[in-house]
């Protein structure tokens, strides 16, 4: 079950008992507990039937005492479990989940980590609980879930402004909504955000960032390469070497990857290597472009400028200098 399927059925009064809500993307877990502790009950209901732990702090005697209590002057109330994973004796809640109250709605958020398969608790939850698990996004699921996020608020995001985000941001996904907000709040009538938002309001330049440097090296385009590391090198904060190289070597990498694909069609080629089928014109233009040896030699290169930009056998050349010699024996 999805965050949006929870929430969906919130919204039509279809309430669990319990539900427990775990693993290593924050985002989702928070966007139901955040609807939990202020959109279930009414104002008036949470003075008397809202309770609020944190795992730290928490006992497991008051947690499962709070839960047992009846709702006063409402149908139900809420008790949240908050950062559950700092939680001692966790397991101790086990007698409740067992025998929940269907009067209270119980949300736990455990955060970061799973709860291990092997105890009592995790078979508990498979069948007494809604257990919701999260996983961190891949990148090649960024700009499709932002595209779905921006159109959830009732506006639309052109592709090079997707793109333009999630590069800059990269998987974090409470940022990039707080981003998307940002801009809304500033679009007035308009209901599209364009990569001139992104420049005005991220801060992000849409002509001398990492992304369009990686579209100038597909393109073999030496000279527009070298205007974009000058811009870097000008405002050190757009583009530092440790967030460009990651960028270079997934345009490479996932290039390499290429040239072991039979099949011809984008779709299945993105689905065989990870990555939205957006960027598979970009991975065949580099292979027709620089070959399986160009490719090779352009992997290597970035795994000798790495070593070099953390200093190994380098001292003390700037981040463009390094950038400008290893695009140069890129291209030529």
């Amino acid at each position: 079950m999805s965050a949006e399927k929870i929430i969906s059925d919130w919204k039509k009064k279809l309430f669990k008992p319990v539900y427990w809500l775990e693993g290593e993307e924050d985002y989702f877990i928070d966007k139901i507990v955040h609807y939990a502790e202020h959109n279930i009950l009414t104002e008036s209901e949470a003075g008397f039937n809202l309770t609020v732990f944190y795992g730290r702090d928490a006992d497991w005697t008051q947690v499962i005492n709070a839960c047992k209590r009846y709702p006063m002057f409402a149908e139900r109330q809420v008790v949240l479990l908050k950062e559950a994973q700092h939680m001692r004796d966790i397991d101790k809640l086990e007698s409740y989940i067992s025998q929940p109250l269907s009067s209270t709605i119980f949300v736990v958020s455990y955060k970061e980590k799973k709860v291990d398969g092997r105890t009592q608790l995790a078979k508990l939850l498979k069948t007494k609980a809604e257990l919701f698990t999260t996983k961190k996004m891949y990148d090649s699921q960024l700009p499709e879930w932002t595209n779905e996020m921006v159109k959830g608020k009732g506006y639309t995001i052109s592709q090079k402004a997707v793109l333009l985000l999630v590069d800059h941001i990269g998987n974090d996904l409470s940022r990039i909504d707080n981003e998307v907000d940002k801009m809304l709040v500033n679009l007035g009538s308009r209901t599209n955000i364009t990569e001139d938002d992104i420049e005005k309001y991220v801060g992000v330049s849409k002509e001398y960032n990492p992304f369009e440097l990686q579209s100038a090296m597909a393109a073999k385009d030496l000279p527009k390469a070298m205007r974009i590391i000058q811009y870097f090198e000008a405002n050190p904060k757009a583009a530092p070497i440790q967030l460009v190289l990651p960028t270079l070597y997934n345009l490479f990498s996932k290039t390499y990857m290429i040239f072991g694909q039979s099949s011809k069609d984008n779709k299945t080629i993105a689905a065989n290597i990870g990555v939205n089928a957006w960027f598979v014109k970009d991975y065949l233009l580099v292979a027709r472009n620089y070959g399986y040896n160009g490719v090779e030699k352009a992997l290597l290169l970035l795994h000798h400028y790495n070593l070099r930009s953390v200093g190994v056998n380098d001292i003390g050349s700037s981040d463009a200098s390094l950038l400008k010699e290893m695009v140069v024996k890129m291209v030529n």
